[in-house]
Parts: structure tokens; sequence; C-alpha cells
């Protein structure tokens, strides 16, 4: 009886432990043969309540992305384009400064396949991906699909993710989870259901945003050269051709549609050509990054008037000669005359709003040229119903240039964060956050110089003075490029925080007093760096044990990751505490383990988990494995207080997570002082 007990007892210690082993997405898949030697392969993710799964298409230097990996595929079969993902969300991320995509309740990823060899009878996939909550797990999920013979799709259908689905059936509606890429005849062994839509204020927020921000560009578009001496001209010919008031009023409301109904139509075939979900992945990418930073510079230095960018003069002669045709089709060419003549000042800004709009994805483009022309057409729209109101524009003159130049100043600094995109991506630490400020803090000091008329440029009128809204618009220029300067030194610089680097993306990382922690970073000890706060940090187990002997300290283990916001967030608010920072830097020593190392391992030391079964290959792979084979748990952060032997210092409570600070000061303060009994 008392064998039966112990057993009892140590089998249920070892299931509460495991319970901490956190899995918060079960996933279905499935194999349909579309054609011959095609195939559609598609992942079903039913994703546990207030989990986030972050996406492919969330950019580097952000939590960490989806990765779908095929194995041995050279001479078997070949990957139709990228994954294909159902409906996510975009949210800014203060702590990574970066707009991060990710799917909440449910995730759908396919992905089409050609078959090369024709006695391949299985494709072998992984899933790499990291979901978060209050902690952050990184999980690597593989899977083996069996090629069909037939159109009839294959399904499989583990327990764990039929037993998911089943859980989910208070909060689930009939439909399918996301349209097929031409499937049919599939074969589901899972309930016909899904979690509700997630909900679409974020991305409602961010069409918001390119929509306001589209319509402010229009208003700058109307009073550049191009555009603003057409509005009286333009208005004067509906008003005088049209018999009646009333007519011409009508002509003119026809004539401000015709230009939404272009530019929306613009948007359209950017989205249609390119795909909506395409367009997101571009946004991310390096060559297209490089390539938007081109094509800005090149608008830049056509507004400053290096050049004009104008459509072929034909173009504008063939549709002219179309707008004397009368009635709405004659005015429809008039507002097409207007799009091609005022190419040279509204294609940069439509171009650069494209640009912008296409890092949003989905539908941004349409919204984005909807706000544009809106206010393009606005005026001449209220202009012919109140032609007494022209009497109140101001004369053409040198201002509408300044305007032009001014939007080639904003265009050269946005081009710079494009660049700054690809140098992240690729690491290539050229254009660090210093050197991005540096390359700012010139454009907008040049502009404030322009501004107060030191500098002309030539398409410039002769200036006797400047008007007290130039010299307005100057101090602004020039109060901005004075706060742009501490950023140098590492102040932080919220109000523009999306757009330089991150302080860890610099020369000197740490910033304003880095001096101070150079000269303890001189003094490190083998294997150590200087960490968060100037913690004196090492990332290898072997060699922070040694030194923790050699000082007689305690161990704090921190399991964490490049890419997880929470372990970010407890560095810069609990561990810079002042209740907290003296008992890291003075009476424990850190070893920070990062899971999401993906540097490889030697081949001797690679190996195969006791615990999992999973091949363990790279350094983050490592640690993982040391974290769940000793500690039983997979979420990061983790921490652990432990001795020169390994026995955890805190009884009660041997590991803790995302905490308070008040918490976890008093978790720090009883390891310690059971170390020093």
């Amino acid at each position: 009886m008392k064998k039966i007990l112990v057993i009892l007892i140590t089998f249920l210690a070892f299931a509460n432990v495991n319970a901490q082993i956190l899995d918060p997405v079960k996933w279905t898949t499935k194999i349909e043969k579309t054609s011959d030697n095609t195939y559609l392969l598609t992942f079903d993710g039913v994703i546990e309540k207030d989990w986030h799964l972050y996406s492919q298409f969330t950019p580097d230097g952000g939590p960490l992305a989806l990765e779908v990996v095929f194995k041995n595929p050279k001479g078997n079969f070949n990957l139709v384009g990228k994954a294909k993902e159902s409906k996510t969300k975009t949210a800014y991320n203060d702590i990574f400064e970066v707009n991060e995509t990710y799917f909440q309740r449910k995730a759908q990823i396919q992905q089409i396949v050609h078959v090369t060899n024709p006695k391949l009878t299985k494709l072998e996939a992984e899933l790499n991906y990291q979901v978060c909550k209050e902690v952050c797990i990184n999980l690597e999920k593989k899977f083996t699909f069996t090629i069909p013979t037939t159109s009839t799709a294959v399904v499989a259908v583990p327990k764990e993710a039929a037993a998911a689905v089943a859980v989910e059936t208070d909060t689930i509606k009939e439909d399918s989870l996301a349209p097929s890429l031409g499937a049919s005849n599939i074969v589901v062994a899972t309930p016909e259901k899904e979690v509700v839509a997630e909900s679409k204020s974020d991305t409602q927020r961010g069409l918001w945003s390119i929509f306001f921000i589209a319509f402010l560009s229009g208003f700058a578009a109307l009073l550049t050269p191009c555009v603003f001496p057409m509005i009286p001209m333009t208005v004067s010919f509906f008003t005088k051709q049209s018999k009646t008031k009333a007519k011409g009023i009508r002509n003119a409301i026809i004539y401000g549609i015709s230009i939404i109904v272009i530019y929306v139509l613009l948007g359209f075939l950017v989205t249609w050509i390119f795909g909506a979900d395409a367009l997101n992945a571009l946004s991310t990418n390096v060559w297209f990054n490089i390539i938007f930073f081109v094509l800005l510079v090149v608008f830049a230095a056509s507004f400053l008037g290096a050049f004009e960018i104008m459509l072929p003069n034909s173009w504008a002669n063939k549709v002219d000669s179309q707008a004397d045709r009368g009635g709405i089709i004659g005015i429809l060419f008039m507002a097409l005359a207007l799009a091609i003549v005022s190419f040279s000042c509204t294609g940069p800004i439509v171009g650069t709003l494209l640009v912008e709009a296409a890092s949003k994805g989905g539908i941004a483009p349409i919204i984005g040229m909807f706000g544009f022309s809106l206010a393009l057409a606005l005026p001449f729209m209220l202009f012919a119903m109140f032609p007494g109101w022209l009497h109140s524009l101001p004369k053409s003159g040198g201002w509408l240039n300044t305007v032009k130049v001014v939007l080639g100043f904003l265009e050269l600094a946005l081009a710079f964060k494009f660049l700054s995109n690809a140098d992240l991506v690729l690491q290539l630490h050229l254009l660090e956050r210093e050197v991005f400020l540096a390359i700012w803090i010139a454009i907008f000091g040049t502009l404030a110089f322009y501004l107060f008329g030191k500098i002309t440029l030539p398409h410039d009128s002769p200036l006797t003075h400047i008007s007290v809204g130039r010299l307005m618009l100057g101090l602004l220029a020039l109060t901005f490029t004075v706060y742009m300067i501490p950023g140098l030194w590492g102040a932080p610089l919220k109000i523009i925080s999306a757009f330089p680097p991150t302080l860890e993306y610099s020369e000197s990382p740490k910033g304003l007093g880095g001096s101070a922690i150079s000269v303890a970073s001189a003094i490190l000890p083998e294997g150590a760096k200087s960490g968060p706060h100037g913690i004196v940090v090492f990332d290898d187990y072997e060699k922070g044990l040694a030194y923790a002997k050699t000082v007689n300290k305690p161990i704090m283990l921190d399991f964490t990751g490049y890419a997880c916001v929470n372990c970010r967030k407890m560095e810069n608010n609990v561990w810079s505490d002042a209740m907290i920072l003296p008992i890291l830097n003075n009476e424990v020593v850190l070893i920070s383990l990062y899971v999401d190392d993906k540097r490889d391992l030697p081949k001797n030391e690679q190996f195969v988990s006791k615990t999992t079964g999973s091949e363990i290959e790279t350094i983050g792979d490592k640690w993982t494995d040391f974290m769940i084979s000793k500690y039983k748990t997979n979420t990061q952060p983790l921490y652990v207080l432990t001795d020169l032997e390994g026995n955890n210092l805190n009884k009660e409570k041997p590991t803790i997570s995302y905490v308070s600070v008040e918490e976890y000061g008093t978790w720090l303060k009883a390891g310690v002082s059971n170390f020093k009994k």
C-alpha cells in the first residue's frame, strides 16, 4: 500500500510539473491534389484565447516570425510562391518599435508544391513559430504529408487538435477557416467550425491612419505649381461653358468624382496586380526596401528641382483632344488630363503613398488613393458651387515652389527609413541609429536654412523677405532638428521612435553614460559581456557557473529570447528598478540563455533530446531542451535562482516569470538569503 501511495504521489507530481509545458496552438493538416504533380498543403491551427501566433510577415527586429521549412526539396519538389496565410492583425509594438503581425484564435497556412520526383511518396514539413501572452514560447512542429493519388485530400487530425476544437464550441461558428486555393473533394475530419473572427479594430485604425495621411497629402499636392493654378482655370471653364449655374455645379461635381475614380482605380490596380498579401510581403523584403529607397530619392530630387518627372506629352495631347467631346465622357477625359499634366508634382506624392500603403497590405492602396483624390477633387467642386470664393485664393507665385521643395525634403527623409529597413534585415550595421539620426539632422537642418532664405534652389524666385508663415515653418524645422541632436548620445526620441533604428542597433547601445559602462566592460570576466543597464551577464551556462564558483555567488538563470517582447519589458521595467538593479549587479551571477539563438552547434555537440525526442541542432535548441528537461516548462521569460550545485534556492516558488517589481524583488531577496544561510 505504501509503495502504491509513493508511486501515485510521484505520478501526480510529475503530471503537475509537465502541465507547465505549454502548447497553445493545436494543428491539423491536409494535402490535396489540385492538378498533375501539384498539391495544396494546408496547416490549420486553433490558438488558445489571448495568445498571439506571429505571422511570416512580422518584420525583422520584432517577435519571431513564423517559418515554413520543407525537408529535402532539391530534386523532389518545388515550392510555388510563398505560403499563403489567413487573416492576421497588425499592431505597433513599442518595445521592438515595429508593426508586428499576428494571428488570434485561428490560423491557416497554405503552400502549393509541385512534385518533380515521381517516386516521392511523402513530404516532410516543419513549422517554426512563436506564440506569446504573458510569456513567449518558441515551438517547432513537424508534419508528414502522404502524397495522394487522387484529387481527394488526405487529412491528418491529431487527437489533441480534435479535442482543442471541441473545447472551443462555445465561441465558434459555422464557416471555413479560409478560402481554399481551388480545393475540391476535401475530406475534413475536424468539425466544420472555427473560432469567431478576430476584432478588426486595429486593422480599421491602420486604414483610417492611411486615409488621413493620404488626405493631407492630397491637400499638399494642391499647393504645388502643377495643380494650384488649374483650380481657377478649371472652375471658370465650367461656369462659363455651362448654360446654367446648376449645370456648371453638376459638371464640376462629375469632374471631381472622375478625379476620385481615376486615382482609386490606380490603387485597385496596384492591389490586384501584386495581391493584398504580396504587398505586405514586399514591404519587408530587402530588395524592395532598397528599390523604394531609390524611388523616393528620385522623387525627392525631382521636387528639389534637379529634373521633372513627366509622362509623354503625346498622352496629354491625346487625352486633351478627347476632352472636347463634351458630356460626361469629355469631363472624364478632362480629369484624366489633369492627372497627366500634374504628374510631375503629384507623381512623387502618389508613388510615396502607394509605397507606404503597401506596407499595410490589404486594401490600403485603395483607401490611400481615395483619401488623396478626395482632397484633390474637393476644391474643384466647392469653388464651382461658390465661384465668389475664387477671389479669396492667394495668387500663384514662388510660394508654390517652396511647398514643392519642402515636400522634396520630406521625401528624402522618408527614403532613409526604407534603406534602414534593409540594413536591419541584413544586419550590416551600415546605417546604425547615430548615422540615421545624423542624416535626418542634416536634412531637416538644411530645410530650416532653406526656409530662412539662406539656401536657394534652381526653380526659386528671388527672395527679398520671408513671410511670417515661412518663418514659422522654418522655426518648426529648426526645433525638430535640435530635438533630434540628443538622440546621437542615446536620448529615446519618443516622437519619432518608429523611424530610426532602436538604441540597441547603434555604435553606443548604452547611450548617455555609455563611457562609464565601457570602463566597466574593460574589466569584464572572461566570457561575460555588458548586458541591460550595464549588468555583467554570461550567455553560456558553463562559463557563468565557473565564474560563480570563483566569486561564491548564487546563479540567476534567465531563459530569454532575442524576439521575446515580455523579456524586454521585464528588463526595461523590472530590472531597472532601484530595488532590483543592485541585487543583479552585486549579489548574483546572471546567465542569460537565448532559446531562439539560431547559430548551429558544432556537429559533435548536436544530439537528440531524451526528454522531447527533438533534434538539438542550434544553441537555442540546447537551452530550450535544458529548460524543458530540468525545469519542465518552455516559456520565456523564466528566471531560476540556484546554488553552485544547480539546486533551486526558492523552494516554494522555484521559478518565476512575468511579474511585478514587488513580487520579483521578494523572490530575488529570498533566494539570495537562502544562499547565504
